[in-house]
């Protein structure tokens, strides 16, 4: 199936954003794996990746505004990388699972403080909520998207229509149904934003409670996994 201008100019948005990604992700394994410990030089990348992060959402919504429904149903990612998908993204709530996970393996963020791991687990709890609110959001535009009203319009439209010759005149059905579909768009480019937030709360909030060489070490073990989803899919 041939791609929208959207499909097709995200696509390569991304693919490009990800060879980035991976570039940035050799030079965090690369400083840490020879501890070459330099505060600035942490900061320097950290600030780096997470502008990284910013642009890809800038990117994203500029073109969402002009094609919502490719991003719930992205032609550019891989089967797997579908298949992980949570509201257009990474789950928030993924990232927490990689703070356990080095901890446990003790590959990274061995040295958090009892009062970095309260605090940790108080932004799980909140960021649990969030992702709560935006479910909640996703279910109600799925009860809309079914709604019998819309159904009704529809078929009202196709009757008055006749064979394709839909009128244009305002409050027709035709025009009716221009609008709701309108409606239910601009309410999954909300709810889609509504994800993304809680995907940058979630990345921020951890990062400012960790010092340069802990954000190295979350920052990497994040990208290795956006990487290594892709890689293994093809």
């Amino acid at each position: 199936m041939k791609k929208t201008p959207t499909e097709e100019k995200f696509s390569l948005f991304y693919d490009k954003w990800v060879c980035q990604l991976e570039e940035y992700l050799t030079f965090l394994v690369q400083d840490y794996t020879h501890h070459q410990y330099d505060h600035s030089h942490y900061q320097n990348l950290i600030a780096k990746i997470t502008t990284h992060h910013k642009n890809y959402y800038r990117v994203k919504w500029a073109a969402a505004h002009d094609d919502v429904c490719a991003f719930f149903t992205p032609v550019w990612l891989t089967p797997l990388e579908n298949a992980y998908l949570w509201v257009t993204g990474w789950k928030p709530s993924a990232v927490f699972r990689f703070v356990d996970t080095l901890r446990k393996t003790g590959t990274g963020l061995v040295d958090l403080t009892e009062e970095q791991v309260k605090k940790i687990e108080s932004l799980r709890v909140k960021i649990k909520m969030e992702e709560e609110k935006v479910e909640r959001e996703m279910e109600r535009q799925q009860v809309g998207l079914a709604d019998r009203r819309m159904v009704e319009l529809v078929k009202l439209a196709r009757c008055v229509g006749g064979r394709g010759t839909l009128s244009s005149e305002e409050g027709t059905p035709t025009t009716i149904v221009g609008g709701e579909v309108v409606a239910l768009l601009s309410g999954l480019e909300r709810m889609m934003k509504m994800g993304d937030c809680v995907r940058l709360k979630t990345l921020k909030g951890l990062l400012d409670m960790m010092n340069p060489k802990q954000c190295v070490e979350l920052l990497a073990a994040q990208s290795m996994f956006h990487v290594q989803l892709r890689r293994s899919d093809r």
